[in-house]
């Protein structure tokens, strides 16, 4: 099997690179040769991850503060990107709130769909396009979740933005597959990182049923899923058995249920 640089280039970029999966996605390209375009949109963070990369991988970084809610996003994408040939992209930026559904504000949902929802789109059509049209092979890894696979009580809007991710990109693995094109979904469960506990409404790590992932090995699982072209790929033996039962042996309804049971441990309904 070819090496992922052997495959995509010696360029890639990483939305939501400035800490938890991101970050350590960044680190990972970085390890294997990589040259970088970062993008958050905590500018500090980006600059001291893109220093301590040059100094311990020597490659070549650029970074910006970009927020993929706002209007011309990838008009700045496209300025930083001009003058390299990048055939790699890590559409990782996301928005996770989970609550119950009538006390969280609309402001909140509205951000989590546009940056879930219509910059996974615009940024997925802009980056396909782009190959296309320079008829250049290369990959493109999408942030999805294990609750992609079910409406989940607590948690509704942010399941149903990480399904419309799920099936953009199991559709998107198809269309490209014959252009030498690979795009994969990765879906992990709950990972050791800061989002998980930075939830105002919900005490998710208390009440997990599991042990949150390790980020380093969702990410070593995320690019040996995007090299072997897998339409999509669930981290963790553990979420791939429970994913797997639900959709085999439970009706939608039961499992909806038995998340609902489960998620109400977890939020402040006071």
């Amino acid at each position: 099997m070819k090496t992922l640089k052997e495959k995509f280039g010696s360029w890639a970029i990483v939305t939501g690179a400035s800490s938890g999966i991101g970050e350590e996605f960044s680190k990972q390209l970085a390890q294997n040769g990589f040259n970088l375009v970062l993008l958050a949109r905590r500018e500090e963070l980006l600059r001291k991850l893109a220093q301590s990369l040059k100094d311990k991988y020597n490659v070549e970084i650029k970074y910006a503060c970009v927020d993929l809610t706002s209007k011309n996003f990838l008009i700045q994408i496209e300025e930083m990107t001009k003058d390299i040939d990048v055939r790699f992209l890590i559409s990782n930026a996301g928005a996770l709130r989970m609550g119950a559904f009538h006390r969280i504000p609309m402001a909140d949902f509205e951000r989590t769909i546009n940056l879930n929802v219509m910059a996974q789109m615009k940024i997925s059509h802009w980056f396909t396009s782009y190959l296309v049209k320079g008829d250049k092979k290369g990959g493109l890894l999408l942030l999805s979740s294990t609750e992609a696979y079910q409406g989940i009580p607590y948690s509704a809007d942010y399941a149903a933005t990480k399904a419309y991710i799920l099936n953009l990109g199991e559709a998107l693995n198809f269309e490209f597959r014959d252009k030498g094109i690979h795009v994969c979904v990765l879906a992990p469960g709950p990972v050791d990182t800061p989002s998980l506990t930075e939830n105002p409404d919900a005490d998710v790590v208390k009440y997990l049923p599991m042990k949150p992932q390790a980020v380093d090995l969702v990410v070593k699982e995320g690019l040996l899923a995007i090299l072997k072209n897998k339409p999509s790929h669930i981290t963790g033996r553990m979420n791939r058995i429970s994913t797997f039962i639900m959709k085999t042996f439970m009706s939608r309804k039961k499992a909806t249920a038995l998340w609902g049971k489960s998620m109400y441990k977890m939020v402040y309904l006071k």
